[in-house]
């Protein structure tokens, strides 16, 4: 077993009662993307070490599966609801928007690591289609012309917040 640290050791304690084997296996994943927002070489790792299994059964079950991520995540992660309910309301048209205003395509995050858009999976809350998540936020009700405020706000610099500021204006406003 290799030294242990600051890092696995909170990651031990993060898998704190977790039974071993395949039981709590996507448990374990999912304490740790929540806690550090993606699942790290030293947390599949550990994990494995915690759960009595292989290295390469939790990579595959991290890679396989979309929720987790292998990266640190973007300071602006964009889901976008490619479900059948928004690609009926022109959620095509608002991933095109967004991309052309971030200049990324999609699961490319931007070289500053600022942004990134990715295929969000569908959660059934079709009557806010079409829609998209920040940061793990729901956005509802986008059009491709609010898309666009919100990216150039985020083009243009503005955090997280103030982006989705600009994008609640702009509901209030009637901006289709």
């Amino acid at each position: 077993m290799p030294l242990e640290t600051e890092a696995t050791a909170q990651i031990r304690a993060l898998l704190d009662g977790l039974k071993p084997n395949d039981a709590d296996l996507l448990e374990a994943l999912h304490r740790v993307q929540h806690r550090y927002g993606y699942v790290s070489g030293e947390a599949m790792r550990v994990v494995g070490e915690q759960l009595g299994l292989a290295a390469a059964h939790v990579y595959g079950a991290t890679t396989y599966y979309a929720d987790f991520r292998t990266t640190p995540p973007p300071q602006t992660l964009i889901a976008w609801c490619a479900g059948a309910a928004c690609r009926l309301k022109r959620s095509d048209a608002i991933l095109r928007a967004l991309e052309a205003v971030l200049g990324v395509r999609l699961a490319e995050p931007d070289p500053q690591h600022r942004y990134e858009i990715t295929r969000g999976q569908c959660n059934g809350t079709c009557e806010l289609a079409p829609m998209a998540w920040v940061n793990e936020r729901v956005v509802p009700h986008m059009t491709p012309a609010r898309a666009i405020t919100f990216a150039r706000a985020l083009a243009a610099g503005a955090s997280t917040e103030e982006a989705l500021k600009a994008f609640e204006s702009s509901l209030e406003g009637g901006n289709e």
